[in-house]
């Protein structure tokens, strides 16, 4: 019999409505290790994500870091700002802007992706407080990075009924 596609190991997991399917696919789980291990990884990632509680979301960082990400943003800002250019002799048809000039309402914008450079040091602030939340959070739990919901003890069978260990 071919592997137990995926998606059906998933709906296994969650425990979701017991279909025809699943009996054919019970079979073979219990017979191929690779299935096997698949559908308990999966039941893990169910737990732990049942498992979540608001105290292990990440929280907001201090506003004496925002302060420092508006004084650092204003300070890069002044640095890279580019010359004035004078308007073309002439003509009255706009001139074509380089990426990382000053746009008409003033904002410095990257040169690789156009944005407002704030923004961009924004987004990758809030990127880096949820990988250090993460990392914390796993650090904690102190099971080699394993979410603290996987340390219940509780394994789900195939079927998503509780088992013990």
């Amino acid at each position: 019999m071919a592997h137990v596609e995926p998606a059906h190991l998933v709906e296994l997991a969650l425990g979701n409505g017991v279909s025809s399917d699943d009996a054919g696919a019970l079979r073979h789980i219990a017979l191929c290790p690779r299935c096997r291990e698949e559908l308990t990884l999966m039941a893990r990632v169910v737990a732990a994500a049942r498992g979540v509680e608001e105290s292990d979301l990440p929280v907001a960082p201090p506003p004496r870091v925002w302060r420092g990400i508006a004084r650092e943003v204003s300070r890069a800002g002044e640095e890279a700002a580019p010359p004035a250019v004078p308007p073309a002799a002439g003509g009255s048809s706009p001139r074509p802007r380089a990426a990382g000039s000053t746009e008409d309402d003033g904002v410095v914008r990257s040169r690789r992706t156009g944005l407002p450079r704030g923004l961009r040091a924004a987004a990758l602030l809030a990127g880096s407080a949820v990988v250090v939340g993460w990392s914390v959070r796993a650090w904690r739990a102190g099971r080699g990075g394993r979410p603290a919901a996987g340390r219940t003890g509780r394994v789900l069978r195939p079927g998503g009924r509780p088992g013990g260990r």
